[in-house]
């Protein structure tokens, strides 16, 4: 028998510029304050009663190393019998940690868990620290297995035909949708506010100043953008391409959590479910054109789930490159007014790890403010593959 998994709660933090406001921010700091508000925010429950937290991050080493979601639900003051477990699907691994989460709950063998994603883009560079490929992986039929994703996203603009002009009007409706939500305060329910704190040492008086800032909105939007500044950014992965740093999503840092719980948990505890989660799908593509993974897992998804594309009312379609959202909607024919109304990844950022879960807060925050039905949550992923989930609102 398979039960329902219903989503509680789904917050996350702001979304950092790499460098910026959490550049000194540890990535378990900023899961173990995100994953203690998830039980400030529910204290009907039980923590003892949490079967496990699995936690997304798509560079494992480091300062995110040695088991991140086991470390910082400790550190968040979870009961030592609460395990955890962290998962690797690159950019899609935070929305699979929502998956492995529900799936444990649909099979009976979990009434809560909680998912999530992390990753700090500051301190953890692309690629990792030590990045090690196999040899074999630069022979020619497995060249694209090394291509940077800035090179995956010229070779889908060759092969799709994307021009620049669009690429930056995408762009700059990412931007200004993001700057329309804020106007609106959409992501107020979602963000809870995370203090930075710091010192400065005053070499004159021998004195340490402790200070704090407060970072309560999403830093890489673009308030004064305009698509004469983005048309007149240089290409910066081929010397005659068309994908800008302007067109593209932004290296970033942040975290996100959300709690599942059975309709058993539900009960128990008086709880009140945003949304059901209904399906995942995974997909591969030759990796050389990375970003069309969503064409292969959407229509997989869709007929996992037995909805019909035209009953999805939201798509958080995450803008890794113009390019490829821009191909992805061009090849599936998709509605572009449902498609990131509050703004994507170019705009919020793309913390890869905890990116599918801060998708899923936003997507699932806003199904419930327009009382749409149908919501779903898709992304390509580095190494050739597609990743799109889907959500019911309630």
């Amino acid at each position: 028998m398979i039960h329902n998994a219903y989503i509680v709660s789904a917050i996350r933090t702001p979304v950092g510029k790499a460098n910026g406001a959490f550049k000194h921010a540890r990535p378990d700091d900023l899961l173990s304050f995100i994953l203690k508000q998830l039980l400030n925010d529910n204290p009907s429950v039980d923590p003892a009663m949490i079967d496990d937290v699995i936690i997304g991050c798509a560079m494992p080493e480091a300062e995110q190393g040695l088991n991140i979601a086991r470390i910082s639900a400790l550190l968040a003051g979870y009961p030592h019998a609460v395990s955890g477990i962290t998962i690797n699907r690159f950019c899609a691994s935070g929305l699979q940690s929502i998956a492995y989460a529900a799936d444990k709950i649909r099979l009976g063998e979990a009434d809560i868990v909680v998912a999530g994603g992390v990753e700090s883009m500051s301190m953890i560079p692309m690629m990792g620290v030590k990045p090690a490929f196999n040899i074999e992986v630069f022979q020619d039929d497995n060249l694209g297995i090394a291509y940077g994703m800035g090179t995956t996203a010229e070779q889908v603009v060759k092969k799709y035909k994307i021009s620049r002009e669009a690429q930056d009007q995408f762009a700059f409706e990412s931007h200004q949708k993001a700057i329309s939500a804020i106007k609106h305060n959409y992501f107020e329910a979602e963000i809870r506010p995370y203090t930075v704190k710091y010192q400065d040492y005053d070499l004159n008086s021998k004195s340490v100043d402790k200070k704090s800032t407060i970072i309560s909105q999403d830093e890489g939007i673009r308030f004064d953008t305009s698509t004469e500044q983005l048309s007149a950014l240089n290409a910066v992965f081929h010397a005659d391409g068309s994908v800008t740093a302007g067109n593209s999503s932004q290296i970033s840092d942040g975290a996100s959590v959300l709690m599942l719980c059975s309709e058993k948990a539900l009960k128990l505890f008086d709880l009140k479910p945003m949304a059901r989660f209904v399906g995942l799908a995974v997909s591969g593509v030759d990796p050389k054109i990375m970003g069309i993974g969503p064409v292969l897992a959407i229509p997989k998804v869709l007929k996992q789930c037995g909805i019909k594309l035209s009953e999805i009312d939201h798509i958080e379609l995450n803008e890794a490159f113009a390019a490829q959202s821009l191909a992805v909607i061009q090849q599936l024919d998709l509605n572009p007014k449902i498609i990131n109304p509050l703004g994507g990844a170019i705009a919020l950022g793309h913390p890869l790890g905890a990116t599918g879960s801060i998708r899923t807060s936003t997507l699932l925050h806003h199904l419930n403010r327009t009382h749409a039905r149908f919501g779903m949550v898709t992304m390509c992923v580095g190494g050739g593959m597609g990743a799109a989930g889907v959500f019911e609102n309630l």
